[in-house]
């Protein structure tokens, strides 16, 4: 399992867990999961998009989400991409730095 450098940053309990999401044309995308940030009060979710023709990572992109709801474990069940700038700017900022020993940044 991957770790951390940052006590703001939880990573995913394994690596390569894929999650499916559907998007506003409500078509379904499959995001591999990198890990989530505690950002203030609130929780940011970082993922690579996956498909069958670019494995993630492939791209070099990187989507964050907002975490919107919990579930009854405690655990994210709801996301919504972050529309601010400022705030995604700030919160990748922690990512990098966060995981600076897992990833590479340009």
């Amino acid at each position: 399992m991957r770790e951390g450098s940052a006590p703001n940053f939880c990573p995913p309990t394994e690596e390569g867990v894929l999650l499916e999401f559907i998007d506003e044309n409500g078509d379904a995308v499959e995001l591999e999961f990198l890990g989530l940030i505690l950002h203030g009060e609130r929780r940011y979710g970082f993922f690579f998009p996956v498909s069958e023709d670019a494995p993630a990572g492939s791209s070099g992109e990187v989507l964050l989400l907002e975490v919107t709801e919990l579930d009854e474990d405690g655990q994210p069940s709801e996301f919504e991409l972050v529309d601010d700038e400022g705030v995604a700017a700030e919160v990748y900022a922690d990512f990098c730095q966060a995981t600076k020993a897992l990833y590479d940044f340009e």
